[in-house]
């Protein structure tokens, strides 16, 4: 099932893909399920009936509507950095033996469309393509092999991040949460259409057209599974958090000359089988 969220006309909706067209519904129609983070918290059948309900909704054209995050408004972002071997290197580290874990804010995201805003406060604007996991019910002391049981879903995220920033200090909270610089979607794709963990997904990264990473999901340090089991270790997941699970080589920061995104720029983030990720770059006028 692949969901996306929208407005239209001022009012929130969600559609779901059928035979390649998008069908769904507005909160002020009769039948509307529920937004996805209702829908994923109520767990169950939800997602699967309102799939049905919205399948016989009006057809949405995505082009005519604003898309939203699939989920806007998740308790935690919890980011990976680090997770590829290739992209330890790049950047001057040993390969982790524990995951690397930072915290994104949801004033930082943003949808599929919307503009990456690159901050006056600088112009080291990177790009991450990451897979992101979103758990689907609550997980605390999960064991490796039950731990893809608590994933209700997968998409896309661009971790943009603001270089100077993320290493002012040795916590990278301050680069990895500037307002406008997490996409996130455009589709959430429910788990049990996609390789378990999304095992053999390739993700590719492209700016203005041009590749600049290229990697298999199988090449992370610490796999979706691993991650969630970790993290249950010392906090309690709850359903509609977002697990981002770390980016490839090739970021722009470790390239010779470097490569920093500036406005007029577009940067697209495809998973396979999940969508792609599209945003333009713009200067923050304030």
């Amino acid at each position: 099932m692949k969901f996306v969220s929208f407005i239209s006309s001022g009012d929130e909706g969600i559609a779901i893909e059928n035979d390649g067209k998008f069908y769904g519904l507005l909160t002020g129609d009769l039948n509307y399920p529920g937004n996805l983070f209702g829908l994923i918290q109520a767990g169950g059948s939800a997602l699967a009936t309102a799939a049905k309900t919205l399948a016989q909704g009006d057809l949405i054209q995505l082009d005519k509507v604003t898309l939203l995050p699939p989920i806007s408004n998740p308790e935690k972002i919890v980011c990976v950095g680090l997770n590829y071997v290739d992209h330890s290197k790049e950047s001057g580290f040993e390969t982790p033996t524990y995951p690397t874990i930072f915290n994104r804010f949801n004033s930082s995201l943003i949808a599929h469309d919307a503009s990456i805003l690159r901050p006056q406060q600088s112009i080291q604007l990177d790009y991450e393509g990451e897979l992101v996991a979103i758990i689907g019910k609550d997980a605390k002391d999960i064991d490796e092999k039950d731990a893809l049981d608590y994933v209700a879903g997968y998409s896309i995220f661009n971790d943009a991040s603001i270089r100077d920033y993320q290493f002012k200090a040795p916590q990278w909270t301050p680069g990895k949460n500037f307002d406008d610089t997490g996409a996130f979607g455009p589709y959430f794709v429910s788990a049990d259409v996609l390789p378990k963990g999304c095992k053999g997904l390739q993700l590719t990264t492209r700016l203005n057209g041009e590749v600049m990473q290229s990697a298999s999901i199988d090449d992370m340090v610490f796999s979706v599974a691993n991650l969630i089991s970790t993290l249950s270790q010392f906090m309690t997941l709850r359903a509609g958090d977002l697990i981002v699970t770390g980016t490839p080589s090739g970021v722009g920061l470790a390239r010779d000359p470097q490569v920093f995104m500036k406005a007029g720029d577009v940067v697209e983030v495809e998973i396979e089988n999940i969508g792609l990720l599209s945003n333009p770059i713009e200067d923050r006028v304030k």
